[in-house]
């Protein structure tokens, strides 16, 4: 079975939420560049930010920083976003050759959601193939998303291969004991350390995943 993340490897919502993310916290007092934004937060859930800034500052973020910044991301995303090049392509292909796939991403159901209707990949993902971090008790580098969509999708851990573009993901995977594909369109081949095999274009992955 196929697990892919989500963001930056099926939507290129990267680049858009990075960008609002360093603006926002920057506009509350904790100044963060788009390069800081990537490094500390790329492919994690939102609670890591809260835990960082509080650790780091000894300040809590407001209690509506989740409600603002998903606001201000899903409004950029109806104008913006789309899916990485090649991501259909190679669905409809593990859908012509019987292979399984799911999607188990930090973002929430409702970011999965807003951002698969935007690009036409809700096509490809019914209710049953979305796994998000909100469905365990700790999102990314901790193994249990992976862990849990395995299970529900009723497939050993060792069957699995996850489609991954994050360090923090990767150490999710690798935690899992599942093999990697990682993907460096976005993230240096250096920093996707215990990944199988890596890819800097969807076209490649095909016959990685044989």
């Amino acid at each position: 079975m196929v697990i892919f993340d989500n963001d930056g490897v099926l939507v290129d919502s990267e680049p858009i939420s990075n960008t609002i993310l360093a603006a926002y916290l920057t506009e509350l007092g904790h100044p963060t560049s788009y390069e800081d934004s990537l490094r500390d937060y790329m492919g994690s859930a939102l609670h890591r930010v809260h835990d960082t800034i509080l650790e780091r500052t000894g300040k809590r973020l407001p209690g509506d920083f989740d409600d603002v910044f998903h606001g201000r991301v899903f409004a950029a995303f109806e104008r913006e976003l789309q899916p990485i090049e090649g991501a259909v392509e190679v669905l409809e292909k593990l859908a012509a050759d019987g292979v399984a796939y799911c999607l188990a991403s930090s973002g929430s159901h409702e970011r999965i959601r807003v951002g698969h209707r935007k690009t036409g990949l809700d096509t490809w993902f019914d209710e049953g193939r979305i796994f998000s971090s909100q469905d365990v008790g700790r999102g990314k580098p901790a193994p249990d998303l992976f862990l849990h969509a395995a299970e529900r999708m009723g497939v050993s851990p060792d069957k699995c291969v996850v489609v991954e573009d994050s360090p923090l993901g990767i150490q999710a995977a690798v935690a899992a004991g599942m093999d990697v594909c990682g993907f460096t369109a976005m993230t240096p081949a250096e920093r996707l350390r215990g990944a199988s095999q890596l890819f800097g274009d969807f076209r490649e992955l095909p016959d990685l995943l044989i």
